[in-house]
């Protein structure tokens, strides 16, 4: 998609509109091409919104979609970018995946913003490629895929693959892309057009840090917290949270306690807890992996100290992402899922 076109040439591309796409996301690419038109008098670039089948789509917030067409569409000319969001673990559409590997043999760019990722990832069109995710995903990403090579970073782009995390990150790889293929200049002046003041590079984090997420300043919890965060597999014994940074296991109490209104085992526990919420709503993975993955060594530990802060079991939290209004499929169907 980005290098360096001729003067004259207009640059297509496509967007496959998953069931339950983010909305925020596909805007978000759609927006700085549409403004780079718009700046420069000319038609830079050109897009159209494809779905499986060409039949209407929705988004995860409701809005109705009508497609340009169908995948069967696209192909060479115009690159494709996956838009997915809401239960794209769930998509298990060899068509799909097939029909993405005949493109990528074609020569088409392929690209995915938010969880589109994971369908390319399925389809094997992300082996030896950098590749990125939203942050919620890294994680279960990590777990199917572990020989992929994954960042956590805003956007990458390897080659012909573009993969960006979602929410507003999409922005930046375009406005990124407009400035390779038609200099700073223009790129500038579609941040600005968009309001967008303060342009990130590919490889920021996603993530605000620590101390903006948790509104807390103190350094030394601060630094107790990302140690916590990196560690959920195999939490670290507090007393050596506490030597880590300086502070008595007393000193690491009365901080939490101080700061964050509960101990410091509390809220590690919390933490992994909320992790394996993620992993139960957003991966197939099985419930004693999930486990594992997050630090219990017992099922029956995990069961009972996730029904203790989530009001019910993790089967039954896993039962509900499963039933998706809208989402069901009959074999055959365009989407096959997992149950």
């Amino acid at each position: 998609m980005f290098g360096v076109p001729a003067a004259h040439q207009t640059r297509m591309i496509d967007f496959l509109l998953l069931p339950e796409f983010s909305m925020m996301a596909f805007t978000a690419s759609v927006e700085p091409l549409r403004a780079a038109n718009q700046l420069s008098g000319r038609p830079l670039y050109a897009w159209r919104s494809l779905s499986l089948t060409g039949d209407p789509v929705s988004a995860s917030n409701g809005v109705v979609v009508h497609p340009a067409g169908g995948i069967d569409d696209a192909g060479p000319g115009a690159s494709l970018f996956v838009c997915a969001g809401l239960r794209a673990e769930r998509i298990r559409d060899r068509a799909l995946f097939a029909r993405l590997r005949e493109l990528s043999r074609m020569g088409v760019g392929l690209g995915a913003v938010c969880t589109g990722a994971l369908v390319l990832a399925r389809a094997g069109l992300l082996d030896g490629y950098n590749c990125t995710i939203h942050w919620e995903h890294v994680e279960g990403f990590a777990e199917e895929f572990p020989e992929l090579k994954i960042t956590a970073t805003l956007f990458e782009i390897d080659r012909d693959r573009y993969t960006c995390s979602g929410g507003t990150a999409p922005l930046d790889m375009m406005i990124n892309g407009i400035a390779r293929d038609h200099g700073e200049e223009l790129a500038v002046a579609v941040a600005e057009l968009l309001l967008h003041n303060l342009v990130r590079h590919p490889h920021d984090t996603q993530r605000m840090p620590v101390q903006h997420r948790t509104g807390i300043s103190h350094p030394k919890l601060l630094a107790v917290i990302a140690h916590m965060e990196a560690y959920i597999e195999s939490p670290v014994p507090l007393r050596n949270l506490a030597a880590d940074a300086g502070l008595s296991p007393r000193q690491l109490e009365r901080l939490f306690r101080e700061k964050m209104g509960k101990t410091p085992s509390r809220y590690y526990l919390e933490l992994r807890l909320q992790r394996a919420r993620l992993l139960l709503l957003q991966t197939t993975m099985p419930i004693l992996q999930i486990a594992v993955a997050c630090g219990f060594t017992s099922a029956s530990h995990f069961a009972r100290c996730y029904s203790e802060l989530f009001g019910h079991a993790p089967r039954i939290e896993r039962a509900r992402a499963a039933r998706v209004p809208g989402l069901e499929s009959e074999p055959g169907d365009a989407l096959a899922m997992e149950a």
